[in-house]
């Protein structure tokens, strides 16, 4: 049986080279005769140096998304994804529809992986709704792996690197994905330092009573930072690398350069392990989650349903009720009933000519001497107004 295929979701902070490592990867696999299948989710990129095979750009307009809503480039950017986000199922369909095996073409070699380029502000995916929703999508379909690209030289001092985990950290939780630590632009600075720093906590705390010393605390090789008295910043430091000691464990961290392709090798095979992560330790959690979503549904509806048949039940045992305490039970009160029934109707009759003996409201003599009756039993002579009253309903021949 073929192996789904991996799909790997590109995230880092603008000016990483995270889209100079998209066309890197890509063209290593094309190199492989391993061709992908790209994703762009960048609406606001002007151009990619690689062929995309679903694009944002070609259903979302960035620009006139901007111009209709009034918004700015970020606001733009996470309209965007959102708009992008309700076509999700369509875009899932086509994934498994392109990466399932070609009957007609069986020796056709199957895709492999996903590759999938984010955004430059990461915080507009990572954090956003639409961002959760194409992840989580995406999981539920192929193994998914995040690759957070690291800017190498701007990580080289301990605060900024120290940043940098910090910001890892966030993502592992938020996503729930295996991750892997992409340190970028080795061939500017090596990214051994920073593999020491996150096995030997020793190493770290000489680095940073180093640049403390130094007066180089918080610089990433240059002028400026935070001089020698931060010892706050250093404590806290030197905590927080305790705190994340166990977070490196469950991290791969690979350098890799974009210009000369020196570690995409090594990338690949921390791919190949983050999916076997994936189908170990992340889809059974997966799964277990989604049966209890489908569960608590269907606990709602049954209850819903439950609460509908009741009404159901009560009102039509009320109308039972009601019935059953009109019938007889014997045959005496049913004639007790006929009887009551007939003497009833005798009085109608006899209301009904009642009724008929009274005068209509337009005879006015008959309403002058019901206003008339009415006053003699107030005890009351009638005065000159209810005279003229008496006049008026005479004249006015109501109802005639």
């Amino acid at each position: 049986m073929a192996q789904s295929p991996v799909a790997v979701v590109c995230v880092g902070m603008a000016g990483s080279g995270k889209t100079t490592f998209m066309q890197r990867i890509n063209s290593y696999l094309h190199s492989k005769k391993t061709v992908p299948y790209v994703l762009n989710l960048d609406p606001a990129v002007h151009t990619v140096p690689f062929e995309s095979n679903i694009d944002i750009r070609d259903s979302i307009n960035y620009r006139e998304v901007m111009k209709q809503y009034n918004l700015g480039p970020n606001g733009g950017i996470l309209t965007s994804l959102n708009l992008f986000a309700t076509k999700v199922d369509q875009i899932i369909s086509l994934l498994e529809k392109r990466t399932a095996p070609n009957p007609s073409n069986p020796a056709a070699k199957p895709i492999e992986h996903i590759l999938v380029d984010t955004p430059g502000q990461i915080e507009v995916f990572v954090w956003s709704a639409s961002g959760s929703i194409l992840l989580e999508t995406l999981a539920s379909s192929f193994p998914t792996v995040i690759a957070y690209v690291i800017d190498t030289p701007r990580a080289s001092s301990t605060s900024t690197f120290m940043s940098n985990m910090l910001y890892a950290c966030s993502i592992l939780y938020k996503t729930k994905l295996p991750m892997i630590l992409v340190f970028n632009k080795t061939d500017v600075q090596d990214a051994e330092f920073a593999k020491e720093w996150m096995t030997d906590f020793d190493a770290f705390q000489k680095a940073l009573r180093e640049e403390e010393e130094s007066g180089a605390f918080g610089t990433e090789g240059a002028a400026g930072g935070f001089g020698s008295g931060s010892g706050y910043m250093g404590s806290l430091l030197n905590s927080m690398s305790l705190m994340l000691e166990e977070f490196y464990r469950h991290l791969n961290l690979v350098g890799v350069s974009s210009m000369t392709g020196e570690g995409i090798d090594e990338f690949f095979e921390a791919v190949e392990e983050k999916r076997q992560e994936f189908e170990r330790d992340y889809k059974p959690e997966l799964e277990r989650k989604r049966k209890e979503r489908e569960e608590k549904k269907a606990a709602q509806r049954e209850l819903e349903l439950g609460k509908l048949m009741k009404d159901m039940n009560v009102s039509g045992s009320s109308k039972g009720k009601q019935k059953v305490e009109n019938e007889a039970e014997t045959v005496s009160e049913a004639e007790e009933e006929e009887e009551a029934r007939r003497n009833g109707d005798q009085d109608d009759d006899e209301d009904s000519e009642d009724d008929y003996r009274i005068p209509r409201a337009g005879d006015s003599e008959g309403l002058t001497q019901r206003y008339k009756d009415a006053l003699a039993e107030q005890g009351t002579a009638p005065s000159d107004q209810d005279l003229s009253f008496a006049r008026y309903l005479r004249a006015s021949n109501i109802n005639q």
